[in-house]
């Protein structure tokens, strides 16, 4: 076929981009000179995300979708699988290919690549271009030319390495002489598995490029002095909230990068360890790229025989915050009630599914998965087996996080556990009340209903890990342990 003319438009797919600065495919797209046509696939991948993370999507793109009318362009949405949906829009526009930034799970690196040759093959341009991390994964090597499977050598090969500036957004946007049409983003309905639990998470959702820009300025104006070590209490406003934000790429990990780097220079005393965080973030897709069952199956694989539970009654009252174990239950209800949790309680969280329930830590993975607006899965399947034992870099299995002794450590004045846990309080407030408005009504919970008794006493339950874990050791080689 001949090639496309040098005024046919360019596609611009969107995904986990949401933004207009610092974005290299728009940079690239605008260099060209084409009329520029963006667009946003509901295609299977997308479709198959989870509840929370699908509903805080739409937020999302309603945001990309003004900020791009304001600068007299539209966001065109479709649905279907990608490369049927691409093919049938530049029949449509008569579009010269598509561009989109990378993706580094595995099934959409497969969907990418089946879209790049089919379209590579008929003289179309079909391009992709970084924008979702600091460093492509396959860049960072180690000595022997492998990849890192350990978060420190990984941390001192890309801390001084350099990150590029960030871009600046377009001033202009070279819009097509005719627009293509585009479905209803109210008729998705991509909050629907929310149901009555949007109207409370809502309230909570810092949404878009703008939001995200401010949030990073108020945390580096106020908070990353002491980051390093007020952030492990989670009663403290003492993170900077910036997950929900990278996560449907509304601000970039080089914009943060930069003025992490810049406050780290200057001073700022937990600035190194806000970059760390930033990087640990990278180490989960870095190894997500490299190993894409990473949130399937055991990465150690002599952890294929430990006794972990399948789904069971234990994992349903963990699920619903009605363990009886007050900082446990207070986090699964920050996350119910919120969309997010804090990153100290998402350890002990896990730890206690994960051991002193003895539950498979792919049961956490795929409650946390359908309940985060901030879901990451690369971050969050690296972060279950984390604690689980079984994962990269993984915490020592015999280290189980004690939720009555990590709650006197870091929440001493149970503030945490009182904000969101309504019966360890006489009078509990507004945001402990409105996580039973935000359950399903079908758990029948009552507000006044008396607080559970625990599920298993803590050292019953931390011996019973161990045994299981002694177990697991006298039946596997010791090489495989090392």
């Amino acid at each position: 076929m001949p090639p496309p003319s040098a005024d046919a438009p360019l596609i611009l797919w969107f995904r986990r981009d949401l933004r207009l600065s610092d974005h290299p495919m728009l940079t690239a797209a605008v260099a060209t000179g084409r009329p520029l046509i963006p667009v946003f696939l509901l295609d299977p991948e997308t479709e198959a995300i989870g509840a929370a993370a699908k509903w805080r999507l739409g937020l999302s793109l309603a945001d990309l979708s003004a900020r791009l009318a304001a600068r007299g362009a539209r966001l065109i949405l479709r649905r279907g699988p990608a490369l049927a949906v691409l093919e049938a829009l530049i029949a449509e526009t008569g579009a010269a290919g598509v561009m989109w930034s990378r993706g580094y799970d595995g099934a959409g690196r497969a969907r990418d690549s089946a879209v790049k040759a089919a379209l590579r093959a008929r003289g179309l341009i079909a391009d992709s271009h970084p924008g979702f991390l600091l460093h492509e994964p396959w860049t960072v090597q180690t000595g022997q030319g492998g990849y890192y499977r350990v978060y420190t050598p990984y941390w001192n090969a890309v801390k001084d390495r350099p990150v590029a500036a960030a871009l600046p957004a377009p001033h202009a946007w070279p819009a097509p002489a005719e627009w293509p049409g585009s479905d209803r983003l109210e008729d998705w309905h991509l909050g629907a598995a929310m149901r009555r639990g949007a109207a409370v998470c809502l309230t909570w959702q810092r949404v878009g490029e703008a939001a995200a820009q401010d949030r990073l300025a108020a945390f580096l104006a106020d908070k990353i002095g002491p980051y390093r070590e007020a952030r492990d209490f989670p009663a403290r406003d003492a993170t900077s909230g910036l997950s929900e934000n990278l996560t449907y790429g509304e601000i970039s990990p080089r914009q943060i990068w930069h003025a992490g780097f810049r406050a780290m220079q200057e001073g700022a005393g937990g600035a190194q360890h806000f970059l760390k965080e930033l990087v640990w973030r990278e180490f989960a897709w870095h190894l997500m790229f490299h190993v894409p069952n990473l949130a399937r199956d055991n990465w150690r694989p002599e952890w294929d025989g430990f006794p972990w539970r399948g789904d069971n009654e234990d994992a349903e009252a963990w699920r619903r915050g009605q363990t009886g174990e007050p900082l446990v239950d207070a986090a699964l209800r920050e996350m119910y009630v919120t969309g997010t949790m804090h990153n100290r309680a998402r350890m002990v969280a896990a730890s206690y599914l994960t051991k002193h329930l003895l539950t498979d830590w792919r049961v956490g993975l795929a409650w946390f998965a359908d309940c985060l607006t901030d879901w990451d899965p690369a971050a969050n399947a690296m972060g279950w087996q984390w604690v689980a034992g079984s994962g990269p870099d993984a915490a020592p299995y015999f280290r189980i996080f004690n939720p009555a002794g990590q709650a006197e450590k870091f929440d001493p004045g149970a503030q945490y556990r009182r904000r969101f846990v309504a019966e360890l309080s006489a009078a509990p407030g507004e945001t402990a009340q409105s996580w039973f408005r935000a359950v399903p009504r079908a758990w029948g919970l009552d507000p006044r209903a008396p607080y559970p008794a625990p599920r298993i006493g803590l050292a019953a339950g931390r011996a019973r890990a161990l045994d299981a874990y002694a177990g697991l050791k006298a039946d596997t080689p010791r090489e495989g342990l090392e």
